[in-house]
């Protein structure tokens, strides 16, 4: 599982059953805290998630064909969440609310 924002769309016009009806995010991966981390990710969507949102997504094979329900999927990379609140180490490091990183406080 990671950690990510969406931003974007993607569109094709290869009609591919398994995405009739679903969306295609474009996705950046986040360390816990915010930072970018990893590569940019193309992600099914399930949850009605969309641009401007904090996501948590799964990365497995198996995990997707099962929440997809197709045991042949060809799908890897969900968005299975959207993100209220992250909380790191007692402090809330992001909170949908402002839409924007919380600035950490200096101990």
């Amino acid at each position: 599982m990671f950690l990510a924002d969406v931003v974007g769309t993607v569109v094709s016009p290869v009609q591919i059953p398994l995405l009739a009806g679903r969306k295609l995010l474009l996705l950046r991966s986040l360390a816990p805290d915010g930072r970018p981390a990893g590569r940019t990710r193309i992600g099914i969507d399930v949850v009605g998630a969309g641009e401007g949102d904090r996501v948590i997504c799964i990365d497995e094979g198996n995990s997707a064909r099962q929440i997809l329900g197709d045991p042949k999927a060809a799908a890897k990379t969900l968005v299975v969440g959207v993100v209220d609140y992250v909380e790191l180490a007692d402090e809330v490091v992001y909170d949908a609310g402002e839409r924007a990183p919380v600035a950490r406080r200096q101990a």
